[in-house]
């Protein structure tokens, strides 16, 4: 029984459930779509990394104030962050690993970093 390769689509022959003609043929379809799925991830990582990173920067102790335009600047995303952390007051801290900020008035922000994550 002849069948048709999912890669390159040349005939073959073999078992009645084989689905590529060759080794090669079988990595690079699964090589593409790993390679569609994952773009998104690496993506998201990449932006995490540079909030990360950013953060880091403007902190050099345990608490920072910065402007959103100098967050902008650096090429902060507003966007991506791990997690999110409410007080008691309700107020909101957004997180990137062990930094994050705080909105405040006047498009500031007050930036921490996680005293956990310096204990460990």
């Amino acid at each position: 029984m002849s069948k048709v390769c999912l890669d390159c689509e040349k005939s073959f022959k073999g078992r009645i459930d084989k689905k590529f003609c060759s080794d090669q043929c079988r990595n690079n379809f699964n090589n593409k779509i790993k390679t569609a799925t994952s773009e998104y991830y690496r993506s998201v990582n990449s932006s995490l990394r540079k909030n990360y990173k950013i953060l880091e920067e403007l902190i050099p102790e345990d608490t920072a104030k910065a402007s959103k335009s100098k967050l902008l600047q650096k090429g902060f995303n507003f966007s991506f962050y791990t997690n999110v952390y409410t007080t008691k007051k309700g107020t909101n801290y957004y997180f990137c690993y062990e930094y994050g900020y705080l909105p405040l008035d006047k498009d500031y922000y007050f930036l921490v970093k996680r005293k956990e994550a310096a204990e460990q």
